[in-house]
């Protein structure tokens, strides 16, 4: 049995608090664009430029972007953490992770402003 003593750290708390509240955004997003899509009669590139002209919706579209980021991130050190162990390819592949996750972060962020 293993006997530990709280000084402060979460064990875990914050990450799986950041999991749900980023699962339930996307979750949130998704519901609102499923309603959009199922109410228009045809979809075209004129209705989807008028959706995210509304700076609400570019807003929420950020808004799920880095929740779908922050997730991932989340999970992503999870698995390198508990299936990679040398060090060195563990750090290597959580920088890659995070550097690509920022990439596509920018690239939303200026398809969204641009």
């Amino acid at each position: 049995m293993v006997n530990r003593v709280v000084t402060g750290a979460h064990y875990g708390l914050r990450d799986w608090l950041a999991q749900r509240i980023t699962g339930l955004v996307m979750a949130v997003f998704s519901v609102i664009l499923l309603v959009y899509l199922l109410s228009q009669p045809a979809l075209t590139y004129a209705s989807w430029k008028a959706l995210f002209e509304r700076g609400w919706m570019r807003v929420a579209a950020l808004l799920f972007a880095a929740s779908l980021a922050w997730h991932a991130w989340v999970g992503m050190r999870d698995i390198l953490m508990d299936y990679v162990k040398p060090t060195g390819l563990r750090l290597f592949s959580q920088v890659l992770c995070l550097v690509v996750l920022a990439v596509y972060l920018g690239w939303t962020i200026q398809v969204l402003w641009r």
